[in-house]
């Protein structure tokens, strides 16, 4: 099973809306097969895995490990339920339940009835924390959040408006890290305030994976649709004023503006993972309305005499890390 995850692993960047598989064919105590999911739409774990088994092993004398329960749907792919019956292995061990109300048991349900050999629940809090987003978004019907913020070891992360000094704070060394992070969700989120101020891009350029959609919170259209975001891949903007949709941007209305309401409508549109770097007032509401799962800061060694206070997560970091000039703190709330 941990060889399992390792490889559902590798499709970290390339597999979502859809969880992280792998799968490892066993006979006779070894391994003799292997695959994972390895981009979104293409064919899943399973299916990798027996294309790889060779003619002269017989399934049916074979162990199949697989990190999360085969899917019983047709959905871009046939059914791996379907296939694992047809191939019958002698023992199939799997780490979770698909939380997907798709599956959720049937996949499990339409081995049984076959007679085949089932284990469930092997390394399942590794196999949880693994597709952790996934689960988030089919059991609580909202987009995992990540916040993600860097700021000074004196606690600022924003110059006062009107600065003419440097507002770069994080190590260039760390620019990887923040542009891998950004590539591992599906979409980045800030206020109008960062868009008419900083101009940001928004996308991968440090980092291997593909853009995350770009969001941004404008209650009262304030954004600069002519700022760099809107000139390229299309934006969601959600306000209060009006829905419309251009080449570059989709203005989203809603008339419960709320961030609850925002993190429900990105899970309706399959997006289940948004990273959160929008300045102090966005990060604190997210806090504050405790709707966060985690957060990243970068604390670096540099003061600054003043500027905009970051906001605080109210709890001690579970990990910390030294990497050039900064600290990378990770939280978690309790």
């Amino acid at each position: 099973m941990k060889r399992c995850l390792e490889l559902a692993k590798k499709g970290e960047y390339q597999t979502a809306p859809n969880p992280m598989v792998g799968c490892v064919i066993v006979h006779k105590e070894h391994i003799v097969a292997e695959g994972y999911h390895e981009k979104y739409g293409g064919p899943h774990a399973e299916v990798n895995a027996f294309n790889n088994l060779s003619d002269d092993i017989n399934s049916n004398d074979c162990e199949v490990y697989v990190n999360l329960e085969p899917c019983s749907f047709f959905g871009k792919t046939p059914p791996c339920a379907e296939l694992i019956v047809a191939k019958k292995p002698k023992r199939i061990i799997i780490g979770m339940l698909d939380p997907n109300k798709k599956v959720a048991g049937s996949g499990v349900k339409r081995i049984l009835e076959t007679g085949i050999n089932l284990k469930l629940g092997v390394l399942e809090e590794e196999c949880q924390e693994l597709n952790k987003k996934f689960i988030k978004a089919h059991t609580h019907k909202s987009a995992y959040v990540t916040l993600k913020w860097a700021e000074t070891i004196n606690g600022y992360m924003a110059r006062n408006t009107g600065s003419n000094q440097s507002a770069k704070i994080s190590d260039t060394e760390n620019n990887g890290l923040v542009h891998r992070l950004r590539a591992n969700h599906q979409a980045i989120l800030v206020g109008a305030n960062t868009v008419n101020r900083d101009n940001p891009s928004l996308d991968v350029r440090h980092a291997e994976g593909s853009n995350p959609v770009k969001v941004v919170l404008s209650p009262n259209l304030s954004a600069d649709l002519t700022s760099t975001l809107f000139k390229k891949r299309k934006t969601l903007v959600y306000n209060q004023k009006e829905s419309s949709s251009s080449e570059f941007y989709e203005l989203i209305k809603l008339d419960d503006f709320s961030l609850k309401n925002i993190l429900k409508d990105l899970v309706s549109r399959n997006i289940h993972s948004v990273l959160i770097e929008g300045g102090p007032t966005i990060l604190a509401a997210f806090i504050e309305e405790q709707l966060w799962d985690e957060a990243i800061i970068l604390k670096s060694n540099d003061s600054w005499e003043d500027g905009i206070k970051a906001p605080w997560v109210g709890i001690k970091s579970y990990k910390e890390q030294t990497e050039g000039n900064d600290t990378i703190k990770y939280f978690k709330p309790l």
